[in-house]
Parts: structure tokens; C-alpha cells; sequence
């Protein structure tokens, strides 16, 4: 046994070390390239240079110091103290510039934002697929965002509020009596109401296998896109190809029946002219992007009634009401009732407006960009990570901004 585990590990190293280097030595042409054509990062003839920093070990980088806490702030907080607020790093397989401060995230996002895209590292967008929404821009992301909207309006939801309640009751009797991780099981709270929104009732005999797979894929998001067997990256595009298959057959199935008005029967309408690959990477994104986003803002109001016992008692006291109501009609919660939540709304407001709902994003610059004086040759992945400290009432934001450049 030792023996076999050794041959292993040799045979792993074996595999590993032509990549590394072969990665290294393509860097390292790619930048005399870049440095002999002359590229951008020109000002009157000088070259600037690139802020500074490490760049970790040839193509992992510093991924493994990033990821290898649980709190994200730590990583950004000892590049800060020991380079200042804009330095380079290597993160997923790309070279990266992390800028770590409010006016340079209004910068990106605000005054040159037109100078920016939305993208994700190349290996996050095979996972996801090359159509989703995310790394689409002009008409056809118009168009993407157009039947997304629809599926979601008010009119469209109006019908699934209970259906949606079912789930709630589910996930709450499910925690009683137990000591629970509020954030693991808003995840899984989102995730179901997702595929309800995706799909809908009709398709209940797929939702177990999507579940599934979809948590497999998702393991592998923040993984170094290696593409061996025994890895997360790896095991994560053998998920993806199943969550494929499986949209691929309950589109093929509803093809058959009636569309109905979920975010399927909208991607299937025939008006809209989608490939059945377009609609498998737009609804396999959607649930990426409804998981974890819903489950933050469900765990900061968490937190937040729980910081504020008065809005709390004022929100249980309104929903009370409406429970007591439902309780002597016997019927279940509707779209009307949710409107009479005017509390519960302005918390959710609240929420949205103080705290960090998302934890990692990324931009692409679509020409070479120059920050206060600091220039990214070449850049054309640019990230952020907002790290807030907040409570309902008074805010106190401190924000970090990453710069991530091309990567092949």
C-alpha cells in the first residue's frame, strides 16, 4: 500500500510539472512579447510600471493563500499593510491588480465605467457555459436580460407565492430543535426556489439530480482550472455535463406540453430564437447567480433583526397578523398579503443598501486603463471584493478593489 501511494504521487508530479513549467515559459514569452511590441503603458515614450506585489508560484499563483482561509479579509488585509492599497497578486490562474479602495471601485463601477465589462475567470465561465448572460454584451445581452426580466416580474411571480411558502415551511421545520449555519441553509433555501423558478412544479422528478449536480458544479468555482481526474475542477465539468443533459431532456419534454410561465417556458418561447445550448448555460447562470446572492441578503436581515430587537418585534408582529388571518381562512399565503409586508420591505431596502451582498465579482477592461498614476499593461480582468462592516442604521464600509488581468 505505501508503495502503490508513493508510484502515485510520483505519477501525479510527473503530470504536474510539464504544466507548471510549460505555463511559466508561456508567461514569460507573453511578456517579452508585450515589452519588444511596445504595448500599452506608454507615456510619453516611458513604460509604467505595474504596482507592487508577489505573483505567487507559476500558474497557481497565490490562489492557495487566498482561498485557504475562510475569511477572504485576511488575505487582502496583509497584501494592504505590506504593499499599500493597490498591488499585484496572481489569483485562478490569472495575474492580477488589486486596487483597495472606495473611490477606485467608483472609479470602475461609476465615473469610467464604459471603460469596463463584467466577465469571470475563463475557468468559472466553462462551468457556467459561454452564453450565459454574464459574458455577454450589446443586443444579445439586452435580449437575455429582457426574458430574465419578464420571468421574474411581479405578474409572472404572482402565481408561485405559495409554492414558495411550501418551501419556507419545509426549510424552517427542517432547523427545529437543531443548532444550524444560517448561511448553508439560506443557501439551500435559494437554491430550491430557484429551480421552482427555473423550471417550475411540473418538472419536481429532475429537481433531486439538478440539486445534485449543481452542488457538485459548485465546489469547483473557486478551483484552479486543472482539468485532471480526483480534482475539483475536473469533477465540477463532469457535473456540468449531466446538469446539460438533464436541461437538455426538460427542454425536449416541454417542448411537448404547454411552456408555462417560468424562466424555462420564457428562454423556450419561439418568438425568442435561443439554442437549446443558450438556454442550458442561461438557466444553469441564473441559479449561480440567484444561490448565493438571495442566501446573503436573507442572512444579513437575519442578523441585522437580531442586532435590532425593535424592528424585529415590529416585523413578527406583522407577519403574525397575516398568519393568524391565514390560519382561520385556511388558505395559504398570496401575492396580495405580501404587500401588506411594509416592514419586512423596508428591511429588505435596508439590507440591500448596508450590507456585503456580494463577496467576489470581476471586471474586464476593454482598452488598457491607468489608476492615479498606476498603470495595468495588458489589463483586462478587473474584480472587487467589498469588505463592510455595517449595522441597519449606521454604516461603516471598508472597501477593497481587484484589478485582474487576461489570462488564456
Amino acid at each position: 500500500k505505501p508503495f502503490v501511494d508513493m508510484a502515485a504521487f510520483i505519477l501525479f508530479l510527473c503530470l504536474l510539472v510539464p504544466l507548471v513549467l510549460a505555463c511559466a515559459v508561456r508567461a514569460r514569452k507573453g511578456a517579452a512579447g508585450r515589452a519588444s511590441s511596445g504595448g500599452g503603458g506608454k507615456k510619453g515614450g516611458t513604460s509604467l510600471p505595474l504596482p507592487p506585489g508577489s505573483m505567487g508560484w507559476p500558474y497557481v499563483g497565490e490562489t492557495t493563500q487566498l482561498y485557504s482561509s475562510k475569511n477572504p479579509n485576511v488575505f487582502f488585509a496583509r497584501k494592504r499593510n505590506k504593499y499599500g492599497p493597490i498591488f499585484k497578486t496572481h489569483i485562478l490562474g490569472c495575474p492580477c491588480v488589486m486596487v483597495s479602495s472606495p473611490e477606485a471601485a467608483k472609479f470602475v463601477l461609476v465615473t469610467q465605467a464604459h471603460l469596463f465589462k463584467p466577465t469571470f475567470p475563463a475557468s468559472k465561465e466553462r462551468m457556467l457555459g459561454p452564453q450565459a448572460i454574464f459574458f455577454q454584451q450589446g443586443d444579445y445581452h439586452a435580449h437575455l436580460r429582457r426574458l430574465v426580466s419578464r420571468a421574474f416580474s411581479p405578474e409572472a411571480i404572482r402565481g408561485s407565492v405559495p409554492a414558495i411558502e411550501a418551501i419556507a415551511l419545509r426549510s424552517l421545520g427542517s432547523w427545529e430543535d437543531l443548532q444550524v449555519n444560517t448561511f448553508q441553509e439560506m443557501k439551500t433555501y435559494a437554491l430550491n426556489v430557484a429551480l421552482l423558478s427555473i423550471f417550475g412544479e411540473e418538472e419536481m422528478q429532475y429537481i433531486e439530480e439538478l440539486k445534485q449536480c449543481y452542488l457538485t458544479l459548485e465546489k469547483g468555482y473557486n478551483s484552479m482550472p486543472v482539468n485532471l481526474p480526483g480534482t475539483l475542477f475536473h469533477k465540477a465539468m463532469k457535473a456540468r455535463k449531466r446538469l446539460g443533459a438533464i436541461v437538455a431532456h426538460i427542454i425536449s419534454a416541454r417542448r411537448e406540453r404547454e411552456r408555462g410561465s417560468d424562466l424555462l417556458g420564457s428562454f423556450m418561447d419561439g418568438r425568442e430564437a435561443l439554442t437549446d445550448d443558450q438556454i442550458a448555460d442561461n438557466a444553469i447562470g441564473v441559479i449561480f447567480a440567484a444561490r448565493d446572492t438571495t442566501a446573503s441578503v436573507l442572512t444579513w436581515m437575519v442578523k441585522f433583526l437580531g442586532d435590532n430587537p425593535a424592528v424585529l418585534k415590529a416585523v413578527t408582529e406583522e407577519h403574525a397578523e397575516i398568519a393568524r388571518e391565514k390560519a382561520l381562512s385556511g388558505e395559504p399565503l398570496s401575492w396580495a398579503d405580501t404587500r401588506r409586508m411594509r416592514m419586512t420591505g423596508r428591511v429588505i431596502q435596508e439590507t440591500m443598501r448596508v450590507a456585503s451582498i456580494l463577496s467576489f465579482t470581476f471586471r474586464e477592461a476593454v482598452e488598457d486603463v491607468e489608476y492615479q498614476g498606476e498603470q495595468s499593461r495588458d489589463i483586462n480582468r478587473f474584480g472587487r471584493l467589498w469588505q463592510r462592516s455595517a449595522v441597519l442604521r449606521c454604516p461603516s464600509r471598508s472597501t477593497a478593489v481587484s484589478c485582474l488581468p487576461a489570462c488564456a
